[in-house]
């Protein structure tokens, strides 16, 4: 990896409060600057995206977000080819929460004065929502995010810093903000620039450093365009243990790439008899491996694909 990467990687992995995003913003700018790019930050609706390129004139937008989450006790499980997994998890992680509004409710029952329970115990259960919802967007920052969304970071850089100039007018970099409350960045710049969001390829690259199978989820519109797909898969090609799979069927992936008509989700996944291709990790202390195997593989194949847009 350049050295650029390296210092992401050890120096700047926590990009949450305002002033470590302003910090990593003005880093980033400035080495886009030093590589002969022109970037920009774009602002929006609670978003403030780095943007690399033309959107409105490039060929292709390669993405990623920046932001960095909460640290959650459990981690964030995702398996986007298997929605009943999905949702399964989805739901366990909500039962904490109404096992809390019960015991919550039991103890009012059994101690608070019955003229005051009326009003107290929708009041408790309420707080304890709103208490459960700030702790996923706005809580203590996680401070290991090797793999969401580092790897996606680090893998825009290395392409970004790798392409030779005379490519460059074919690309543009964009580098999200508040993917992780809600997508904000993409939301923002979807609405700025309607043609790239109805009309160009987006390649986003989230939480793709841990995991040896390489998915590319695209979105309905692009799956019925069996060339734009047939590219994808002549661009970024397997290597050593890592497979690459550009999936036809069906597939969700939560990430900014939903708001492109035209959106690819990139991920590196697992694999299980059970569940089928999942993630894990992310959200928690322990997401802290990242494969530059990935990195490697995702900037080769990136950098043969612009090529090939000539």
């Amino acid at each position: 990896m350049t050295e650029q990467s390296r210092k992401i990687l050890t120096e700047m992995q926590v990009r949450k409060s305002r002033k470590q995003k302003e910090t990593f913003r003005a880093w980033l700018c400035g080495e886009l600057e030093a590589a002969g790019y022109s970037p920009r930050v774009e602002e929006g609706f609670a978003a403030r995206n780095v943007v690399a390129g033309d959107p409105d004139k490039a060929q292709v937008l390669l993405t990623a977000h920046y932001d960095t989450q909460a640290v959650l006790p459990v981690p964030n499980f995702i398996t986007p080819r298997n929605p009943f997994f999905f949702v399964l998890y989805q739901i366990l992680i909500v039962i904490p929460l109404f096992l809390a509004i019960a015991l919550a409710e039991g103890v009012l029952t059994a101690f608070a004065p019955e003229a005051v329970l009326w009003w107290l115990m929708p009041l408790a259960s309420m707080g304890l929502c709103v208490f459960f919802i700030w702790w996923i967007f706005d809580g203590k920052a996680n401070r290991h995010t090797a793999n969401d969304n580092t790897s996606g970071v680090l893998t825009l850089v290395e392409a970004a810093l790798a392409l030779p100039p005379e490519h460059r007018e074919r690309v543009c970099f964009v580098f999200f903000d508040n993917e992780e409350k809600g997508m904000f960045g993409s939301s923002a710049f979807a609405k700025k620039h309607k043609k790239a969001k109805k009309n160009t390829p987006v390649l986003n690259f989230d939480c793709v450093g841990d995991g040896d199978s390489i998915h590319f989820l695209p979105r309905r519109r692009l799956k019925k365009d069996e060339a734009a797909l047939s590219r994808i898969e002549a661009a970024f090609l397997p290597a050593g243990d890592k497979d690459v799979q550009v999936v036809r069927g069906f597939s969700m992936y939560p990430s900014d790439n939903a708001n492109f008509k035209k959106g690819v989700g990139v991920c590196a996944l697992k694999h299980n008899k059970v569940a089928g291709y999942y993630m894990d990790r992310i959200h928690t202390s322990k997401d802290t491996v990242l494969d530059e195997a990935n990195i490697t593989l995702l900037r080769d194949g990136a950098l043969r694909y612009i090529a090939g847009l000539g």
